[in-house]
């Protein structure tokens, strides 16, 4: 090749090095490198998952390279798909690095390897451009040597956008300080009309977009009208046996993947369990399995997605139904890149929209949220949990709106205290009702989508602006396909699992941050509960229908009282429990007080009445730790000593646990050898 401009033949060459001596360019594939080595564009290319989009920045840098450039910066979101990359670019004769979380041990090397030009390709984080470490001894330093700029899954740059990280914005200054020589490329799947605008609203209008048609060739589509996790449980152990190869059971929660997982398990299906809450290490095996074909099924949030590529995926089931259609796309889009034929099934329930919802009302803080977070830490520097205390948020959504209003220059960290600047910020409020009525539209769409006659391909990459695709022959709706109903056998099963499904409580053991300030309070790990359980979650399928109209007519029915009652039997054997008492409520006493009294009466047990509601906050005001645990602290007394035994604590529902806690806290505290929670309902956050 020569030093001025590179042929297609010449591309051609080093794609074959990359992916094998049988591989040619897709369409637009050799286009986009021809612009970003002989044209020094600045392109966003919106292609469908498994296109080749690293290919085209692979092959862009060792072309640059080879000329002289300087390395490639490629922000990536996910630390899957770096260590995929580091492995793709040795292929092709380039050194890769990465600065992450996980290699800090590396960084002075690589950086001393940056220094020397020794690095072809950095690979970071967004979060990453926020690191003074790295922007002092990398950076600042490295900008003014960059050849060519890479921005992975740049849909994260929009907040209209499903998977929206602040720190994406942070990628714009850093685009506008390069020199117009350097080219640039943003790569997305998953991207419409109204998420392009915004990023080139952002990035400016030199921006040139390439897009390719979104239809998946080998995918099946089908959606299933399952309300019920019962039926949705009883289909997947009917089906997934019947799959050729692994794939993914996509669920909205972490409470739902724990509980498909151990379902599937118990009808000796391999299955594991993957959230944002699996440890990284844990991550790492469960994608080698995954991989390997180890397990036949993960059950995950959306936490594996972008960045995990296993191109024989076979199939993707959501067991219940995301609220977007690039969420979806870019899901079920895992499956079968590889693959001649492959399946996509998605499931909906009742509990769907409730989920959706949650997540589209909290996304943003509202003008009064984002006036008190401000107003906190403008009079003096604080952490997120003193903010907290005084704004009755949520630690993790103050958190996150600080991160946002950090990349708007509104305010400054220093370790993990927060500042107010002096620039100036306003609440977005128009920005904020416009995306929240956008998502809330694109939930609408998915209900159209779910319940469409018409081909599902066509409908969806339709719904995603690409309206160049026809029917596709392949889905259910196209074929008139319908799926076997489970055996009685089954469903059965799936009701006497869920029917077991207990929530273990686990008892809290320290006040909030910032409540023993307020008041004088004995520490409560001095007078801890023991570990508890609760018969079911509240959106049970199985208990929820007779929970809510135990909760209207007042009274609860026996069979409540009499699942309780065996599942204490089955979890408390051996603790030599002696009599049992309740939390009394303030709404419905009645109502709790009969729980008890009749589940004291199977487990022969005196009931003993000895703690009383006093008058204190509405439960609308008690959003944190802090003034939940305060107004707990507030709202109970002990009307009389227990007896110094174990003893059994009843009530119905639970969400935060405080009002358990601090009632445990005061029969403890007056003698109560050990206090056992019993609870009909967890009502925590799905």
């Amino acid at each position: 090749m020569t030093n001025d401009t590179t042929t297609r033949d010449d591309a051609h060459t080093l794609l074959r090095q990359l992916s094998g001596d049988d591989t040619t360019f897709r369409p637009d594939q050799w286009e986009a490198i021809d612009g970003l080595v002989n044209r020094t564009e600045q392109l966003l290319l919106v292609q469908r998952t498994g296109w080749g989009k690293s290919a085209v920045y692979f092959i862009a840098t060792r072309i640059l390279r080879e000329r002289g450039a300087g390395p490639t910066l490629l922000v990536s979101p996910l630390l899957a798909l770096m260590r995929d990359q580091v492995r793709a670019a040795a292929r092709l004769g380039l050194k890769a690095a990465t600065i992450n979380s996980s290699n800090t041990d590396d960084w002075d090397k690589i950086f001393t390897d940056l220094s020397m030009g020794q690095v072809d390709l950095l690979l970071i984080s967004p979060e990453r451009l926020n690191n003074p470490a790295f922007r002092e001894k990398a950076l600042d330093r490295f900008l003014t040597k960059i050849g060519l700029i890479v921005v992975d899954e740049a849909h994260c740059v929009s907040d209209w956008g499903h998977d929206f990280r602040p720190d994406y914005r942070r990628i714009q200054p850093v685009i506008n300080s390069l020199a117009a020589t350097v080219p640039v490329l943003l790569t997305t799947a998953t991207a419409n009309d109204r998420v392009i605008e915004d990023i080139k609203d952002q990035l400016g209008e030199r921006l040139e977009v390439r897009r390719g048609t979104l239809v998946r060739d080998s995918l099946s589509l089908d959606v299933l009208d399952l309300p019920t996790s019962v039926e949705r449980l009883a289909w997947l152990a009917d089906q997934i046996p019947t799959f050729e190869g692994s794939g993914i059971v996509y669920c909205l929660t972490q409470g739902a993947v724990a509980s498909v997982t151990e379902w599937l398990q118990t009808q000796g299906i391999s299955a594991v369990g993957y959230t944002g809450g699996t440890p990284n290490d844990e991550r790492l095996v469960i994608e080698q399995q995954l991989l390997a074909n180890e397990v036949k099924a993960v059950v995950a949030t959306s936490a594996l997605g972008m960045g995990f590529d296993k191109p024989d995926l076979a199939w993707v089931v959501h067991y219940q139904s995301p609220g977007s259609p690039i969420a979806y796309y870019q899901q079920v889009g895992r499956a079968g890149r590889q693959l001649e034929t492959s399946v996509g099934v998605l499931m909906r329930g009742s509990e769907d929209s409730d989920i959706q919802d949650f997540f589209i009302g909290t996304a943003y803080p509202t003008n009064l949220q984002a006036s008190m977070i401000l107003d906190a830490i403008s009079s003096q520097d604080m952490s997120v949990p003193q903010v907290a205390a005084l704004t009755n948020m949520r630690q993790t959504r103050i958190a996150t709106f600080l991160k946002v209003l950090e990349v708007e220059d509104a305010v400054v960290r220093n370790g993990s205290r927060w500042f107010r600047t002096t620039t100036p910020w306003e609440y977005p409020a128009e920005r904020v009702a416009n995306v929240t009525h956008a998502r809330k539209n694109e939930q609408l769409s998915m209900e159209k989508y779910s319940n469409s006659e018409d081909c599902y391909m066509q409908f969806l990459t339709d719904l995603l602006n690409d309206s160049s695709s026809d029917p596709c022959g392949r889905c259910a709706n196209c074929t008139e396909s319908d799926w076997p109903e489970p055996s009685i056998e089954l469903m059965t099963a799936a009701e006497d699992f869920l029917g077991r499904q207990s929530v273990r409580l686990e008892p809290r053991k320290r006040w909030p941050n910032g409540l023993n300030k307020e008041r004088p309070i004995t520490p409560l790990q001095h007078h801890l509960l023991e570990p508890g359980y609760a018969l079911c979650k509240l959106l049970s399928p199985v208990w929820a229908p007779t929970i809510r109209s135990g909760i209207k007519a007042g009274t609860y029915d026996g069979q409540l009282a009499k699942a309780m009652e065996e599942l204490a039997r089955a979890e408390f054997a051996g603790c030599n429990i002696r009599w049992a008492t309740f939390v009394p409520s303030a709404f419905q006493p009645a109502l709790i007080e009969g729980l008890a009294q009749a589940i004291a009466s199977q487990l022969r047990l005196p009931l003993l009445d000895l703690l009383e509601k006093t008058p204190n906050k509405s439960p609308d005001e008690m959003n944190t730790a802090f003034t939940q645990a305060s107004n707990a602290l507030d709202g109970y007394r002990l009307k009389d000593a227990p007896p110094d035994t174990p003893g059994l604590l009843i009530t119905d529902l639970v969400e935060s646990r405080w009002s358990l806690t601090v009632a445990g806290f005061h029969l403890r505290k007056a003698g109560a050898q050990k206090v056992y929670p019993l609870v009909l309902a967890d009502a925590s956050n799905f």
